[in-house]
C-alpha cells in the first residue's frame, strides 16, 4: 500500500509540474488558417475563424468596399526564383510585401538588401519557423526580436511590424499575444498548393489559382520558391490591374 501511495504522489507531482510549465505556454489546440473558396470573386468563408481574430489585430482581407489587393510572398528559403521575382516586380512597379525568416536573413543577406533597396516592405514570419502556439510569451518576444535584429544588422533597416504565423498555424491566445507586443498578424485570402518545388503544376495553374479567386481587399500569398507562380507572376499582374485594381503593402491595412 505504502508502494501504490508513493507511486501516485510520484504521479500526481509530475502531472502538477507539467501544468506549472504549460501556464507560461498558449492553449494546446492550435488552428490552421482555412477559408471557404467561391467562384463569385467575393470574399471567402472564414466560418469560426471570424470569432478567433476578433479583436486580435489580425486581417486576412484589406477594405471590401475598395479595388485592392495585397501581393505577399513567404520566403522562408531561396532556391534561386526570388531575383527573377524581384526583376519582375521592379519592371512591373508593383510593391510587394515578403514576409522571411531568420534562416533566410543569414543565408541571402544580398536578397534582403535588395528586397529593401527595391522598396518592398518587409514582415516578421519568425527566427526560427517554429509554430506560435508552442512557444511562451517570452519565447515568442525573443524569436522574433532575434530576427529583427538581423535583419537590421544586415540592410540596416527596421523591419516592420507586420507578422505571419509559420505554416498559418495560431490560437486566440498567440495572436492576443502578437497583439501585446506590437504587431499586426496578417493572414490571406487567396492561396493554393505552391510550395512544393518537385511537383510545380505550372504557369497556368498559378494564374487560374490567384485570377479565378481576385476579390475586392485580397491578400495574395504566394511562396517565392515557385517556379509556376515566377513564370505566371507578370500575367497576374497585368491581369489584376486590368480589372481595376491597384497593389497595396499590408503596413496600410
Amino acid at each position: 500500500m505504502r508502494f501504490v501511495t508513493k507511486a501516485l504522489f510520484i504521479v500526481f507531482i509530475a502531472f502538477f509540474s507539467f501544468c506549472l510549465i504549460s501556464l507560461g505556454k498558449t492553449e494546446s489546440f492550435a488552428y490552421g488558417w482555412g477559408f471557404k473558396r467561391n467562384n463569385q470573386h467575393q470574399v471567402p468563408d472564414i466560418g469560426k475563424y471570424a470569432t478567433v481574430i476578433e479583436g486580435t489585430n489580425s486581417y486576412y482581407v484589406g477594405d471590401t468596399s475598395q479595388k485592392e489587393v495585397y501581393l505577399t510572398f513567404d520566403a522562408g528559403y531561396d532556391n534561386g526564383e526570388l531575383d527573377n521575382i524581384l526583376t519582375i516586380l521592379r519592371e512591373k512597379k508593383v510593391k510587394a510585401t515578403f514576409f522571411i525568416t531568420g534562416d533566410f536573413v543569414n543565408r541571402f543577406p544580398d536578397l534582403c538588401k535588395r528586397i529593401v533597396h527595391d522598396g518592398h516592405l518587409v514582415g516578421n514570419h519568425t527566427n526560427s519557423h517554429k509554430p506560435i502556439t508552442s512557444l511562451t510569451e517570452t519565447e515568442l518576444a525573443s524569436d522574433l526580436a532575434s530576427l529583427e535584429e538581423k535583419f537590421l544588422a544586415v540592410t540596416g533597416t527596421v523591419m516592420s511590424n507586420c507578422f505571419r504565423p509559420p505554416s498559418g498555424v495560431f490560437d486566440r491566445e498567440s495572436l492576443l499575444r502578437l497583439q501585446k507586443l506590437g504587431y499586426k498578424t496578417c493572414f490571406w485570402s487567396i492561396a493554393f498548393k505552391d510550395w512544393v518545388t518537385d511537383s510545380q503544376r505550372g504557369a497556368d495553374y498559378s494564374y487560374e489559382s490567384v485570377i479565378n479567386n481576385l476579390h475586392n481587399g485580397a491578400i495574395i500569398l504566394i511562396h517565392s520558391v515557385s517556379k509556376s507562380n515566377r513564370e505566371a507572376l507578370g500575367k497576374i499582374i497585368d491581369e489584376i490591374r486590368n480589372q481595376g485594381f491597384i497593389f497595396r503593402t499590408v503596413d496600410e491595412l
